[in-house]
C-alpha cells in the first residue's frame, strides 16, 4: 500500500491495530456480527460503532465489562487487530489489555502488537495512553509515535519508521 493511500485509509476511520489468531469468543457477541474477507482476516461490525479486523490466527476476546450489550475493551494474547474506535463524550476509554500493557483511547487510530514477551503500541492519529499491565508509570502518544513494553525497563516514547508501519499493515491486509 502506497504512502498516499495508507493515509487516505487512515482518514476513513479511527482505529486501533492489534497484533493475533483469528479465534475471537466474545461476550454473547456483545452487540457484534463477523465476517471472513479474501485476505484470510475476520472482521466484526458492531453496533455501538465499533469495528474489529483480525489477522488470521489472532486471539482475542471481546468483552462487555458494564454488561451493557455493547463491546468496551479486548482481552488480546496474540497477533494483531486492526480497531476503529469512533470518538464518544464522555464515558470510560475503549481498552486493550495484553499480557504486557494496557493500552486506552477515545475515537483514534492506533496499533497494538503482541508478540511473546512485549507489546508495541503505535498511534496513527490522535492520543492513546500505555501502562504496563502490573501498573507503574505510563505514558501518551501521539501521531506516529509507539512504545515496546516489556517486563522491565523505561516506556521509551519513538517516532516509528515506514518499513515497520507497513509490516504491520501487510500483516493486516492492508
Amino acid at each position: 500500500m502506497t504512502k498516499v493511500a495508507r493515509a487516505g485509509f487512515f482518514a476513513l476511520a479511527c482505529s486501533l491495530v492489534l497484533m493475533g489468531s483469528a479465534a475471537a469468543q466474545p461476550a454473547a457477541n456483545a452487540g457484534c456480527t463477523s465476517s471472513a474477507s479474501a485476505a484470510g482476516t475476520q472482521t466484526w461490525h458492531c453496533d455501538n460503532g465499533i469495528t474489529i479486523v483480525a489477522e488470521n490466527g489472532a486471539r482475542f476476546e471481546l468483552k462487555d465489562a458494564n454488561r451493557d450489550g455493547h463491546i468496551d475493551s479486548i482481552e488480546l494474547s496474540s497477533k494483531a487487530l486492526l480497531v476503529e474506535v469512533p470518538k464518544k463524550p464522555g464515558g470510560n476509554p475503549f481498552k486493550v489489555l495484553t499480557p504486557q500493557a494496557i493500552a486506552a483511547v477515545r475515537g483514534t487510530k492506533w496499533a497494538v502488537d503482541v508478540g511473546d514477551a512485549k507489546t508495541s503500541v503505535f498511534v496513527a492519529n490522535g492520543r492513546v495512553g500505555v501502562i504496563r499491565r502490573a501498573r507503574g508509570r505510563g505514558v501518551v502518544l501521539g501521531p506516529g509515535e509507539g512504545v515496546d513494553v516489556e517486563a522491565t525497563g523505561p516506556l521509551a516514547v519513538k517516532p516509528w519508521g515506514q518499513p515497520r508501519i507497513d509490516a504491520l499493515m501487510a500483516r493486516l491486509g492492508l
